[in-house]
């Protein structure tokens, strides 16, 4: 019999520890990594000195050993960790989360010893983003140190934090006009808000580093001729890339054309900006060399796709 006996959870049972490690490891989804964007960051000494210090947060730590299971740890408050100075030469450091569980590896004794601690793996590859293979650890960070350097500082840490399991927030919004808004910007290939219908004040996830976005102003009419132009959006101050929209050559007074204004990106959230309720807003723009004008009504739907998704900053 293959299977780990008894299966979770079952009353008078006696589960061994693997079991809860093979819990954790299908609960994480077989990832490992920090639990949220601001878990276990390194950074300098309050007073730079020959250490980092290692923020309070929680991670998940995969077992390098084929059926180990995950482990996770939590650190309470600021851990400080000691790096030693360089001579002559100098020397990158990678600063890791490790488990070392003497069913797997060592000596150490979990009723007495701290088998779960921060570590220094010393002179790694200066663009190292892994620990070495075969340990039970998660990177948190890289630390470039020169010649005769004793000090750490922030400029020498690089992060190598990833979430286990990083968050998402998808959501929908949709609005017609309730009658006819035509469009009022100059034709010089400068962009305007446009249509009033299409904005939306969006929250903003205090965790979110990216957006997803995908804008359609859908059943646009076309009047008075041809159209050439270009489809974009803005959330708050950044606005994203533009989408080319062209009907081609009919006849000027046709009220039948119709196109989509369909503009779509990812875009860095700015720090400043997390957290916070921000206009999310169509934008358009149109060539001076078309004659046609645009104009959204009863039937045109406006279509916005917004998904945050969290990172490490």
């Amino acid at each position: 019999m293959t299977l780990i006996q008894p299966p979770m959870m079952v009353t008078g049972g006696i589960h061994p520890s693997r079991t809860m490690r093979m819990m954790i490891r299908d609960l994480s989804r077989g990832s490992q990594g920090v639990t949220e964007y601001n878990d276990l960051k390194v950074t300098q000494l309050t007073t730079p000195g020959a250490g980092v210090q290692i923020a309070d947060g929680s991670g998940v730590i995969r077992g390098a050993a084929s059926g180990q299971g995950s482990y996770t740890q939590y650190n309470v408050g600021s851990a400080t960790l000691n790096i030693a100075p360089t001579g002559a030469t100098g020397r990158t450091d990678m600063v890791v989360l490790r488990v070392l569980d003497p069913d797997y590896e060592g000596q150490l004794n979990p009723a007495s010893d701290d088998i779960g601690y921060f570590y220094v793996v010393s002179n790694v590859s200066s663009t190292a983003t892994q620990p070495p293979a075969g340990m039970t650890a998660i990177p948190l960070a890289r630390i470039t140190l020169g010649p005769n350097t004793a000090t750490v500082t922030d400029a020498m840490i690089t992060n190598l934090r990833t979430i286990a399991n990083p968050r998402r927030d998808r959501q929908i919004y949709t609005a017609s006009p309730s009658g006819d808004q035509n469009y009022s910007g100059n034709k010089d290939g400068t962009y305007v808000s446009w249509p009033t219908a299409a904005r939306w004040n969006i929250a903003v996830p205090v965790w979110a580093v990216r957006t997803r976005i995908i804008f359609n102003v859908a059943a646009t009419q076309v009047m008075n001729g041809s159209v050439w132009g270009h489809a974009a959006f803005k959330l708050g101050t950044v606005q994203s890339q533009g989408v080319n929209f062209d009907t081609g050559s009919f006849t000027g007074g046709d009220r039948s054309q119709r196109v989509n204004l369909i503009s779509a990106d990812t875009i860095t959230v700015p720090s400043a900006v997390r957290g916070t309720t921000q206009l999310l807003q169509a934008m358009v723009a149109m060539d001076n060399a078309a004659a046609g004008t645009l104009q959204v009504d009863t039937a045109t739907t406006a279509i916005a796709d917004v998904e945050f998704e969290e990172g490490v900053f």
